[in-house]
């Protein structure tokens, strides 16, 4: 692929006046998703009680949240105000690095949030010695880096092949539609994405429902006081488990079952579950089931109070 190489993305094509409530829409669920996570990251960033493994893991969730709709939603709004709905190699392949990267991210901090809870209820006395502030640094510093490499290698691979064609029936630059556009067999690219799905979500989810079932059988053998406390810390983390991961499952079908007819809209909502939804749900279910951010949100949005 020569650079000067561009795409269209095709599902822009013919919208007419409805282009303009869906930018409508479009704009206030990103100023929702910005507004939500940036109280969440601000009430965990000024409160000194909330520095701890469980809320700083909190924090990543939302500022992965802000990275990855950062590389979806100014591009799809400036699209729908646009008459040309036309991106770059270079924008391409910058924008499939950025929205991937918060996919596999997000895993990354649900795994080490599952991990982080196994050890608090499971070996509490050993807590400390194991969720040390450097074993918290080196792992997310582990979960940025990873993800990122991954996909600046398949991206770069994507960019080699010679392509038959530049219509993306998408409304975002996705690395396997790219691929799927190529004249050349493109067995390597799909080998390695099947690494970076396998390393960043079968592993990540397999760990995660480890963690939790380990949980569930302490839970089962331990007091009802104890049971409480244990569902209170780890329910809001398995509703926001449950919402990426069923968004995942969704956009993966979509982009790899061929043969699979949905009605457009049905299929442009499930493609983009993952970049909507979870961003958008997560600070709430935060916000609403821990005390201690929740009064910490409500003082930032009533300081007289």
């Amino acid at each position: 692929m020569e650079n000067g190489t561009y795409f269209y993305f095709m599902l822009f094509e013919n919208l007419g006046y409805t282009r303009y409530g869906f930018f409508s829409l479009g704009f206030m669920l990103y100023c929702a998703i910005i507004l939500f996570n940036v109280l969440i990251m601000l009430a965990i960033f000024l409160e000194r009680t909330l520095h701890q493994p469980m809320y700083i893991l909190i924090l990543c969730l939302s500022v992965n949240s802000v990275f990855g709709t950062a590389g979806f939603f100014p591009r799809v709004l400036t699209d729908l105000l646009s008459d040309t709905h036309s991106i770059s190699l270079e924008a391409c392949v910058l924008q499939c690095i950025v929205i991937f990267m918060y996919a596999a991210n997000e895993y990354m901090i649900l795994m080490i949030m599952a991990f982080d809870r196994f050890v608090a209820i499971c070996k509490p006395l050993r807590y400390h010695n194991i969720i040390t502030p450097r074993f918290l640094t080196v792992s997310v510093v582990i979960n940025l880096a990873y993800p990122m490499i991954l996909l600046s290698v398949a991206s770069f691979l994507s960019t080699k092949l010679k392509m038959c064609g530049n219509k993306l029936f998408k409304v975002y630059c996705h690395n396997y539609e790219v691929v799927k556009l190529s004249c050349e067999k493109s067995i390597i690219n799909n080998v390695f994405g099947l690494v970076i799905l396998i390393t960043t979500t079968i592993i990540p989810l397999s760990l995660i429902l480890y963690s939790y079932v380990k949980i569930i059988i302490i839970c089962q053998r331990s007091s009802a006081q104890f049971k409480s406390k244990a569902f209170q810390t780890c329910i809001p983390h398995i509703v926001v488990l449950l919402n990426f991961s069923i968004a995942i499952i969704s956009e993966v079908t979509l982009s790899r079952i061929v043969n699979l007819e949905l009605p457009t809209g049905l299929s442009v909502f499930l493609s983009l579950e993952f970049l909507i939804i979870p961003p958008i749900l997560n600070p709430l279910v935060y916000a609403l089931n821990l005390p201690d951010i929740r009064k910490k949100i409500i003082c930032l949005i009533n300081p007289f109070r």
